[in-house]
This record gives C-alpha cells, sequence and structure tokens, in this order.
C-alpha cells in the first residue's frame, strides 16, 4: 500500500480540469477549497479563511492564479493560512501574472492588445492586471485582480509569511515558485521544483 499525501487545492476551479502537474500520481489525495460554490469544492471559501482545516494537515497546498484576486493586505493572512495548514515538512505550489514582464507592453501602448491565447479566450496585458473582463463582465466580480506582483514582491511576502525558503521563477507571463516551512538542500528544491513547476 503507497503513502497517500494530501494537497489543498485552493480556488480550485471546476472538477473536471486536467491534472496539475506533480499532484497527478495516484499517491496524492486533492481537496478542493473555492468561493464559488458552483464547483463544488470541498471546502467553501475565501484564501483567507481555511479555518475548516486543522493545522500541520496537508503536505502540500497548490494556488494557481488565486493570490492576485485578493487586496494586497490580506496577501500575508492568506500565506500564513496556507503556512499554517502545511506539515512541517509541507510545500507551497504557487503561481500568479508577472507584472514585471508586461511593462515592456505597456511602454508601447499596447494595453489592450492580446499577447496571449487561453481557453478562456484573448488575454491582453490590461486582462493580467486587473483581471478577465470576460468573466467579470459576466458577474464573477471575485475574478477581479486586487493586487500584483513581480517575482522579488512575492518572494518578500512568502518569507514575511514564515516560509523558510522560495525557490522558482518566470515562466512565459506567470510568476512559479514553491515555499518550503523548513530549510532544505538546493538539490531537493532542484527536485521538487522539476516535478511542480513548468
Amino acid at each position: 500500500m503507497k503513502f497517500e499525501k494530501k494537497f489543498l487545492h485552493v480556488g480550485c476551479g471546476p472538477k473536471n480540469q486536467k491534472n496539475l502537474k506533480g499532484f497527478d500520481i495516484d499517491n496524492w489525495i486533492e481537496y478542493r477549497l473555492d468561493i464559488d460554490i458552483t464547483h463544488n469544492p470541498d471546502i467553501l471559501g475565501s484564501i483567507t479563511d481555511i479555518s475548516e482545516l486543522e493545522s500541520n494537515a496537508m503536505d502540500a497546498v497548490y494556488s494557481a492564479h488565486n493570490i492576485e484576486h485578493i487586496f494586497a493586505h490580506e496577501v500575508k493572512v492568506a500565506l500564513k493560512e496556507f503556512y499554517r495548514v502545511l506539515k512541517e515538512d509541507g510545500y507551497l505550489v504557487i503561481t500568479c501574472p508577472d507584472l514585471q514582464i508586461l511593462g515592456e507592453n505597456i511602454a508601447n501602448d499596447k494595453l489592450n492588445d492580446p499577447i496571449f491565447n487561453s481557453k478562456s479566450g484573448p488575454i491582453s496585458p490590461l486582462d493580467i492586471i486587473y483581471g478577465h473582463r470576460g468573466y467579470i463582465a459576466q458577474g464573477q466580480i471575485y475574478m477581479a485582480h486586487k493586487t500584483g506582483f513581480t517575482y522579488r514582491t512575492l518572494s518578500e511576502v512568502i518569507f514575511k509569511s514564515g516560509f523558510q525558503m522560495v525557490y522558482g521563477g518566470r515562466f512565459n507571463y506567470d510568476l512559479w515558485l514553491i515555499a518550503f516551512k523548513k530549510e532544505l538542500e538546493e538539490s531537493d528544491m532542484q527536485y521538487l521544483a522539476s516535478i511542480h513547476l513548468p
């Protein structure tokens, strides 16, 4: 019998999403958290309050494009919740838009010009900064972006939330980081990055 590991998928969205890189092996159990009841999450609520979960309950937390949807003063609150629910050897996999890389497009007056296509349609720098306008127009106000990050600013707030080490970088228009509750050898961080990061 394989040892089962648990991960909290925050802002999980619909259940029929494709497998998440690194969590798609058979010994991970997914616990789904979302603010939208139509996604049928295991836990309904905000990333700033995961009090339904006990401390030290999860081996990992996965957060894809959530942290930019809360106000700047709430970011540390959410990250401290992620930290709290993680086991002592647990880690956070987090991704969000990289605002720094948008600078050239904005400087060249391409604020509304699509820079890539997603399953939701064309995405412009304006969508990345403020949130996907199509979803917001449909009444999904929680899809608005209320803050943003560069690699440095995201790393700083992660450390201020208690995490001991951070590893990651920029991939296309996103930041991808793994944050650890305890110190690890560089080789161990690189191994986990190879599993979870693009």
